[in-house]
């Protein structure tokens, strides 16, 4: 199986809410890639505005992320996301993170928007 296509312009949400986490269902990211360069938007239900900004080999993301929650606080933390196509052709992003302002890690899932 090859490398999954570009990221750029791609939306995509979390698969169920993250425990230990502010990204849910309701919390939609807007990717960006540039010859190994990735970032992101995201906002959405418990994240007013979030951040992320890191590289890309292969079908493997390595990115920290900064965002700000619905109560006005801020966090930032590490990701290294696996890349794979789902069976209809939608991107799936494999999320291992950990907090790097506060305790606690976790994975979370999200995928591409139709």
């Amino acid at each position: 199986m090859g490398t999954a296509s570009s990221l750029d312009g791609r939306r995509f949400r979390a698969v169920q809410d993250t425990v230990g986490g502010e990204v849910g269902t309701e919390t939609e990211f807007t990717y960006h890639e540039d010859g190994g360069e990735v970032w992101a938007e995201y906002g959405g239900g418990g994240v007013r505005r979030g951040f992320l900004v890191g590289t890309r080999e292969g079908d493997r993301l390595d990115f920290r992320y900064s965002q700000l929650n619905s109560e006005g606080g801020t966090s930032s933390g590490h990701c290294v996301t696996a890349i794979t196509t789902l069976p209809d052709g939608r991107i799936r992003l494999d999320e291992t993170w950990e907090w790097e302002s506060r305790p606690g890690s976790g994975t979370s899932a999200v995928e591409e928007l139709r």
